[in-house]
């Protein structure tokens, strides 16, 4: 909305003191012209900005246009900067306002702890792009349309028509009752309720979204950590395979990496850990821990020991020495 966008607009000039209207419009997600247009708006309602020709000029506020937040102390604002710098795509589609939100609060903070907050926020990084081992984690796209749409159909109690792509099946359009959105680990799902039957949709694979006029039928109050609780639990018990493991502890994440679930975990008597996970099937069992060669070891089912030693025995045989 444009009254969103001059709020922005006045907030970076308040933080930066002069910007050039190249670098507001990408800040603001807009055109050069458009940025003009706003600094007219802002000057017509008496916002005193200005601009400065030359080499180095752009747009600044007279020194002392600004307003406080005086309720937040040094340690509530740290909290939300510090949230804030999560990656906005892992919001359900809501980065650009948690920008903009975060411009708003470092503007209004009183002098003393805009400083000290701003600062300490810079030395706190949530959820980087890489972990220790330069993995880059794997994160959902959704398109921006579609996120919009579905996140204004959960959040009006509307019915939402989704066209959905489930693993190994052609694309359909359906109409479900949105309950409420869960992200985890860097994938966001919808939660809804379809004919009156559970259902848990990912959304990434979530083509296309149209949120409609009619009511949804939904309880009028949601605990969606219990809902996510018992619909996690409905899935980890539906066809899964459930596999004991020891594992050399250097090797654990790996071995988390590809596992649905971790169910238990315990050390063992020899410096192993005792790890009880759940796969997806015997042939996702079987994968996972023939990556780890000897620094895993199946214990039950008995099933995933025979195929492993089946296969181990196979392998030895393939490179038996010829002579």
């Amino acid at each position: 909305m444009r009254a969103d966008r001059l709020v922005s607009l006045v907030l970076l000039l308040r933080r930066h003191g002069r910007l050039t209207a190249d670098t507001l419009a990408r800040e603001l997600g807009v055109s050069t012209r458009t940025v003009l247009r706003d600094i007219e708006a802002l000057s017509a309602a008496g916002v005193p900005v200005y601009a400065e020709r030359g080499r180095h000029g752009g747009f600044a506020l007279l020194p002392g246009f600004r307003t406080e937040l005086t309720g937040l102390n040094h340690d509530e604002a740290l909290a939300l900067l510090a949230a804030g710098s999560v990656r906005g795509e892992r919001v359900f589609g809501l980065g650009s306002a948690l920008a903009s939100a975060m411009r708003k609060v470092v503007d209004a903070l009183p002098e003393g702890h805009r400083a000290t907050a701003s600062d300490a926020a810079r030395r706190f990084l949530v959820e980087p792009e890489t972990d220790l081992l330069s993995r880059r984690p794997v994160t959902d796209e959704v398109p921006h349309r579609t996120m919009i749409e579905v996140r204004r159909a959960v959040l009006a109690g509307h019915k939402l028509r989704i066209h959905y792509a489930a693993t190994g099946q052609t694309p359909q359009w359906r109409t479900v009752d949105p309950i409420g959105l869960v992200t985890v680990r860097d994938r966001g799902y919808l939660l809804a309720t379809r004919s009156g039957a559970d259902r848990t949709y990912r959304l990434s694979r979530v083509l296309a979204a149209e949120e409609l006029p009619e009511t949804a039928q939904r309880p009028n109050r949601v605990d969606l950590d219990r809902i996510w609780r018992e619909r996690s639990a409905q899935f980890l018990g539906s066809g899964h395979m459930t596999v004991l493991v020891r594992v050399n502890p250097a090797r654990r994440e790996d071995l988390l990496d590809t596992a649905v679930a971790v169910r238990a975990e315990e050390p063992d008597a020899d410096g192993r850990l005792r790890l009880e996970l759940t796969f997806q099937d015997s042939r996702h069992a079987e994968w996972a821990l023939w990556q780890l060669g000897t620094d895993a070891e199946a214990l039950t089912p008995l099933s995933l020991r025979t195929a492993l030693r089946d296969r181990a025995a196979a392998m030895a045989a393939l490179y038996a020495d010829p002579s």
